[in-house]
C-alpha cells in the first residue's frame, strides 16, 4: 500500500509540474495599454508574436510582454478568443472560390458565428489578423467579406459597404465596357 501511495504521489507531482511548465504565459498589450495573459502556445499562433518573443527567456518566471500598438483592446480580445478556439477545434480549410455566400456552409458553426459581427469590427479583425500574421483568422475574415460580395451587383455592393458612387454615368459605362469580361465569367 505504501509503495502504491508513493508511486501515485510521485507520478501526480511529476505530471503537475510538467503541466505547469507547458502552460507558460505571455502578456499581450493592446493599443490602449490593456494587458492580456495568454498561454505561449496560443500566442505563437501569431507569426509576429512568435518572432517578438525570446525563446531563451522561457525559464524566467516573469511573463514576457509583447506590445501590439496596432490592435485595439476589443479586437485583441476577439483575436485571443479565436486563437484559443482554433487550438481546440482547428477551422476547416476554406475552399476558393467560395461555394456559398452563407458562411455557415463554408466553415464550422463556431467560426461562422465568430465573424457574425458588425462591419467595423470585421474590418478591424482583418487588420489585426494581417498585422499579427495569423493566417487562419485572415482567411476567415476575408472570406466573410467575400461572402458579403458574392452574387451581388455593383449597386448592391455599394449599399452593403456604404460606398458612394463618384463615377459619372459616362465613366461608369466606360468602366463596365472595359471590364465586360468579368461579368461573363
Amino acid at each position: 500500500f505504501f509503495f502504491f501511495f508513493f508511486f501515485f504521489f510521485f507520478f501526480f507531482s511529476f505530471s503537475l509540474f510538467s503541466t505547469m511548465s507547458d502552460t507558460q504565459m505571455l502578456t499581450l498589450v493592446s493599443q490602449e495599454g490593456d494587458s492580456y495573459q495568454v498561454p505561449v502556445d496560443i500566442a505563437k499562433m501569431s507569426e509576429l508574436v512568435k518572432t517578438m518573443i525570446d525563446d531563451e527567456d522561457d525559464a524566467d518566471d516573469d511573463a514576457q510582454e509583447v506590445p501590439l500598438p496596432n490592435v485595439k483592446s476589443t479586437v485583441l480580445v476577439k483575436v485571443i478568443e479565436f486563437a484559443k478556439h482554433y487550438k481546440e477545434e482547428p477551422m476547416s480549410e476554406i475552399d476558393k472560390p467560395l461555394k456559398s455566400s452563407n458562411m455557415s456552409e463554408v466553415v464550422q458553426t463556431w467560426y461562422s458565428n465568430f465573424v457574425d459581427v458588425d462591419q467595423e469590427l470585421l474590418f478591424e479583425l482583418i487588420l489585426a489578423a494581417n498585422y499579427m500574421d495569423i493566417k487562419p483568422l485572415l482567411d476567415l475574415t476575408c472570406a466573410t467579406v467575400a461572402s458579403m460580395i458574392k452574387g451581388k451587383t455593383p449597386e448592391e455592393i455599394r449599399k452593403t459597404f456604404n460606398i458612394v458612387n463618384d463615377f459619372t454615368p459616362e465613366e461608369e459605362a466606360q468602366v463596365r465596357e472595359e471590364n465586360k469580361w468579368c461579368e461573363e465569367a
